[in-house]
């Protein structure tokens, strides 16, 4: 079985990736690997971020690995909060801040268009691979369930009626953004 590591110490992410592609590969945390350092994130760019941590990693242990960055991108802010999505509401890595901050910009606002957007960086034998992953929908005006993380509780995907945190780990691991990523850099795995 291939081994890789992923470059996050997020659990919830984690988790999820570890579901999403299930026995087809053997998946590695920083944590497995004695890795404390703070990867940094400074690109301004969801593909800059995610090249940025796998290489840090490459470069670091030699060993085949990914990353992933992620952003939610709201129509009627331009695109914010996008690849500061993680920190929208201050350095502190806060959902409930980012989640009331993000709530607060849209009073009023008749548009709640947006979209999950997630970018894994593969290294491969030394070799760089993007994969993508999207998944559209709206921005509800109130919170609603308890699963997920981030603005889960606040995301209702295209052609549902809950929110990702109202329908559960088992269906948000078939169609979400970090889903339809990881299955592409899973299809292109099966081809080597």
């Amino acid at each position: 079985m291939k081994k890789f590591i992923f470059a996050t110490n997020n659990a919830h992410k984690l988790d999820e990736v570890k579901a999403i592609v299930g026995k087809k590969i053997e998946i590695l945390s920083l944590r497995d690997i004695g890795c404390q350092a703070d990867i940094p994130e400074t690109a301004d760019t969801l593909e800059g971020n995610a090249l940025q941590k796998a290489r840090f990693v490459y470069d670091a242990y030699h060993q085949d690995c990914f990353a992933d960055d992620t952003g939610l991108e709201v129509e009627a802010l331009d695109g914010a909060p996008g690849v500061y999505s993680a920190r929208y509401a201050g350095d502190a890595h806060n959902s409930e801040a980012n989640m009331r901050k993000l709530l607060h910009e849209l009073e009023g606002v008749e548009n709640r268009r947006a979209r999950f957007r997630t970018v894994f960086a593969l290294i491969l034998n030394g070799k760089e691979h993007l994969f993508e992953g999207i998944v559209y929908g709206r921005i509800d005006k109130v919170r609603h369930g308890t699963a997920g993380f981030g603005y889960d509780p606040i995301f209702i995907p295209d052609g549902y009626t809950q929110t990702f945190a109202e329908m559960g780990d088992e269906l948000k691991n078939q169609i979400s953004h970090r889903a339809l990523g990881a299955q592409k850099l899973c299809k292109f795995l099966q081809t080597l």
